[in-house]
């Protein structure tokens, strides 16, 4: 099983965290199911961009990125060239270093 190293980040999990999930499950899964509370508005399915990872290392692992999670990133805050919505980004055997960006696009929590 592969393993997702978190980065530290203020609100989602302030220590980091380390944690296996099964290849084949979206980088979104995992963190939730290990108690990692990634905004996800769209209930991951790929409309938003609440959800926005960078992968540090690990990203050639993942699956392909399709037209409809590129025209969404392009709307992300922090983007960057390894960047992916998590709840696209579906794990293989290699090892992940992610970093959730310190701020999201979340219409609907900021009240617009």
């Amino acid at each position: 099983m592969p393993v997702i190293k978190i980065l530290p980040h203020p609100e989602f999990c302030p220590q980091g965290a380390s944690l296996s999930a099964p290849a084949g499950t979206s980088i979104c899964e995992a963190l939730l199911d290990n108690d990692i509370a990634i905004e996800h508005a769209c209930d991951m399915s790929c409309a938003c961009t609440t959800c926005h990872v960078i992968v540090r290392e690990g990203f050639n692992s993942l699956n392909e990125m399709e037209e409809g999670e590129e025209d969404l990133l392009d709307r992300a805050w922090g983007l960057e060239p390894n960047s992916r919505l998590s709840c696209q980004a579906i794990l293989a055997q290699q090892d992940l270093v992610v970093e959730i960006p310190k701020y999201s696009i979340n219409h609907a929590r900021e009240n617009h």
